[in-house]
């Protein structure tokens, strides 16, 4: 049994498959991101206290710096149902699913012995604290209230883990709880995923393994991943209320991936739960569940850089755009039918075109590398020019067909959007998006997800980022400091805090 433990999941960016999906067999294209949430597991109390073993409850702290908030619990021993004791307005419902169900898979997993220890272990309390990069939340204001100008340098001048402003001009008379201005990365579910990572491994259900170690060690632990998975998935879903297509939790356990949804009966034990169920046969059916989702490796090919910018328009409600759109469907099912068709074939049609910019980086590399380079530097309307040789050929006419894919997608989701009546590609960001798919070197460019008035992605060729970066600055838009970073959930060497965080700034890479 460890006495510390620290876990950290990435943010994500949903480059395909918004709305198709939340409906098998619809397949999504997600990155992660070097954007992580930290979670930081400790002990309450050095030893158990006399007389412990006759307490009915452990003690749980759940710290949260950024938003300067702390919150007591009591765990109940008989029924790992979890309550505050602290005020209750600073309840964080995902936390609160995510220490209960990870409790119970414990307890549904461990014989008497390893039961006893881990009695022993929980009676010295859980001291639990979250951190999330700057990444995951808007820092605008803070940058225009310094007088710095909005660019990604401005943005690496902060601390790591700045604590969070709120939208407190919202807030109606100090009484309405106040929204954090986010980014759209998916802050729950990393959240969610590094805190059942982080308890599991430190209750000793599960081994995880360090971001350095080699892919065989990695491939070992591919069952504590899918235990990882399985509960955070639940937790996730039971704190939002609805069983939602799971791909920001399934890319925060295993990194960027190709994803197809599971079927949602599976969590229908996690819904029995919430109905009364005890909690630990509720864990019991979700991990002996059939989780059917779909997942393939996936990431960029070499040599292209995802960048993200955030419009300053504020984020938007996911929930409330796909409610429209389920709407629409039933009220016009042959136009959307139509609309996903298309837009699916799209999607699969840019899957299957970076696909071959990987393999044809893999067999011809110095073509290949001699394109990007040149590409990045020239308006995508002269790619071609001057380029002879078959392989060059075929890098080009790849590029070009994965940009009229982008389009494409970006076409039928402004459909959708207009017969649904929501803004998933609002006008604002068509005529960002359109002028960052017209500069040098941009491959291509979009709205993740859901869409709407998120951070927007683009992805850029070879040296060119730093170009849009700038352009997005002088058009009022931040580009964040995130990049794509294939990897998963990881257990981490100490907390965050205490090592000098620099990689932010180095992610910069300012040329």
């Amino acid at each position: 049994m460890l006495i510390y433990s620290v876990a950290s999941a990435p943010g994500k960016v949903l480059m395909t498959g918004g709305y198709l999906i939340l409906e098998r067999p619809n397949a999504g294209i997600v990155l992660s991101t070097n954007a992580r949430f930290y979670a930081v597991v400790k002990p309450i109390y050095e030893d158990v206290k006399p007389g412990s073993w006759a307490w009915s409850w452990i003690d749980v702290k759940l710290t949260s710096p950024q938003l300067s908030r702390e919150s007591m619990y009591k765990l109940s021993r008989k029924h790992l149902t979890l309550q505050c004791v602290s005020s209750s307005e600073s309840r964080n419902p995902f936390v609160e699913n995510a220490i209960q169900y990870t409790v119970a898979a414990a307890h549904a997993t461990f014989d008497k012995n390893k039961k006893d220890a881990l009695e022993k272990l929980l009676l010295q309390g859980l001291d639990i604290t979250i951190l999330g990069c700057n990444d995951f939340y808007s820092y605008r204001n803070q940058i225009e209230a310094l007088g710095l100008p909005l660019t990604p340098e401005a943005l690496a001048t902060l601390p790591p883990f700045t604590s969070i402003t709120f939208n407190s001009e919202e807030s109606n008379g100090g009484n309405c709880k106040p929204e954090v201005a986010k980014t759209g990365l998916g802050s729950s579910a990393a959240m969610t995923t590094a805190v059942v990572a982080a308890l599991l491994h430190y209750l000793g259900v599960v081994n995880l393994s360090t971001s350095s170690e080699d892919s065989h060690q990695q491939n070992k632990n591919s069952m504590d991943l899918d235990i990882v998975h399985m509960i955070a998935q639940s937790a996730h879903c039971i704190a939002q209320g609805k069983v939602g297509s799971g791909f920001d939790v399934s890319s925060g356990v295993y990194g960027s991936q190709r994803y197809v949804r599971f079927s949602p009966e599976v969590l229908s034990a996690a819904q029995d739960a919430v109905k009364g169920v005890p909690v630990e046969e509720a864990i019991q059916n979700i991990l002996n569940g059939k989780w059917d989702h779909e997942r393939t490796e996936f990431s960029l090919p070499p040599l292209m850089t995802l960048l993200l910018g955030e419009p300053g328009t504020g984020g938007s409600s996911t929930p409330s755009m796909v409610g429209a759109v389920k709407k629409w469907q039933k009220a016009d099912p042959e136009k959307s039918q139509e609309t996903w068709r298309k837009l699916a074939e799209a999607n699969s049609e840019l899957e299957t075109q970076l696909n071959m910019l990987r393999e044809l980086a893999k067999e011809h590399w110095d073509a290949y590398k001699c394109v990007i380079d040149s590409c990045s530097r020239l308006k995508p309307a002269k790619w071609m020019e001057g380029v002879a040789e078959p392989i060059k050929e075929a890098v080009v006419k790849a590029l070009q067909n994965a940009r009229k894919a982008m389009l494409e997608i970006r076409n039928q989701m402004r459909t959708m959007g207009e017969a649904a009546g929501i803004p998933i590609e609002p006008e604002s960001q068509t005529q960002l998006l359109d002028a960052t798919m017209d500069m040098e070197g941009v491959l291509l460019a979009g709205v993740p997800g859901a869409g709407g008035f998120d951070a927007v992605f683009a992805v850029t060729l070879g040296v060119s980022s730093r170009n849009v970066t700038n352009a997005w600055s002088s058009h009022n838009v931040l580009a964040l400091l995130v990049r794509e970073d294939p990897q998963g959930v990881c257990l981490e060497s100490g907390d965050p805090r205490c090592r000098e965080i620099t990689s932010a700034v180095s992610s910069v890479n300012i040329k």
